[in-house]
C-alpha cells in the first residue's frame, strides 16, 4: 500500500524525510547537498525546475567521480602522478603538445600502443602513469603492472593451468601499462608467455610500456632474436615512441638542492 504523502512538512521534517528517502533511493550526493543547494536556490531565485536541475547534476557529478576513483584504484598504479605536476621544462626530450594530445586518449580509442624510451630518472614511469591515470578519468579500463611481476604471474598461472583465464583478464582491459620493461632478462618461456598478452590486445586493445632500453638493447631482455623482433613489432606498429633521453632530472634536481646550501654557505 502506497503511504499517501504528506502536505506543510514544517522544514525539519521535511530535511528529515529527504533524507530518509535519499538513503532509500541511494542518493548520497543529494543528501549530503540538499540543504546548502536550497539554501543557494532561495538566493538565486531559481526556479522548481532550476533547483531540481542542481540537485540531480550534483549526484551525476559525485557519482562520475566515484566511478573514476574505482577506476584509478583497480588499475593499481604505485603512486599518485599527474600531467599536471610534470616538469616540461626539466625535460625539453618530451613535447608537451604530443602528450597532450595522448591525453585526449583517442590513441586508445583506436587500440594504438605507446612506447616511452629513455634512462632511468627522465620521467618514462611518471608519464606512463600520469597518461594511464587520465584514461581511467575518461572511462577506460586501465591496469598497471611491472614487467617482471606479470611474467610471474603468467608463469604461476601456466603452472596452476589457469594461463588462458590471466591472458583473458589481461586482454580485457582498455590499456594495459607495463612499467620497467627491459630492466631484467627474461628467459625464454617468459618471454613466450609475455608474448601471448601482447597477442591477444593486438590491435583491439591499447598496450603502453616503459623502458631503459632502446629497441636495439632488448635482445638482452628477450634473448631469442626473432621473437624479439615480434615483440618490438607488436609494441610499435601504428603506434607513438616518445625517446625520453638520457639526463636523469631526478639526478639533477637532487644536485641542484644539493649544492644550493653550498653556495649559501
Amino acid at each position: 500500500m502506497t503511504r499517501p504523502r504528506q502536505r506543510g512538512l514544517t522544514e525539519q521534517a521535511a530535511d528529515a524525510a529527504i533524507d530518509s528517502a535519499c538513503r532509500l533511493l541511494r542518493l548520497p550526493s543529494i543528501r549530503n547537498e540538499f540543504s546548502d543547494i536550497a539554501d543557494r536556490a532561495i538566493k538565486d531565485q531559481m526556479s522548481y525546475r532550476g533547483f531540481l536541475a542542481e540537485l540531480l547534476m550534483a549526484e551525476c557529478d559525485d557519482r562520475a567521480r566515484r566511478r573514476s576513483e574505482r577506476r584509478i584504484k583497480a588499475a593499481g598504479f604505485p603512486r599518485e602522478k599527474s600531467l599536471r605536476t610534470f616538469d616540461f621544462d626539466a625535460n625539453p626530450n618530451i613535447d608537451p603538445a604530443t602528450i597532450h594530445t595522448l591525453a585526449s586518449c583517442e590513441w586508445i580509442k583506436k587500440s594504438q600502443p605507446l612506447c616511452l624510451i629513455g634512462d632511468s630518472g627522465t620521467g618514462k614511469s611518471h608519464m606512463l602513469i600520469a597518461l594511464g591515470t587520465e584514461a581511467a578519468m575518461k572511462g577506460y579500463r586501465v591496469r598497471y603492472t611491472l614487467a617482471t611481476k606479470l611474467v610471474n604471474e603468467l608463469v604461476e598461472a601456466a603452472d596452476e593451468k589457469q594461463l588462458n583465464k590471466t591472458i583473458a583478464r589481461y586482454g580485457r582491459v582498455d590499456l594495459l601499462c607495463i612499467d620497467e620493461l627491459g630492466y631484467m632478462e627474461l628467459d625464454r618461456h617468459g618471454a613466450e608467455l609475455l608474448f601471448q598478452v601482447l597477442t591477444e590486445r593486438e590491435e583491439k586493445n591499447s598496450v603502453a610500456i616503459a623502458s631503459n632500453e632502446s629497441f636495439g638493447g632488448w635482445t638482452k631482455t628477450f634473448t631469442d632474436p626473432r621473437l624479439c623482433a615480434a615483440i618490438v613489432d607488436r609494441l610499435t606498429f601504428n603506434g607513438t615512441i616518445i625517446e625520453t633521453g638520457t639526463d636523469s632530472y631526478r639526478l639533477a634536481s637532487t644536485r641542484a638542492r644539493t649544492e644550493q646550501p653550498a653556495q649559501a654557505g
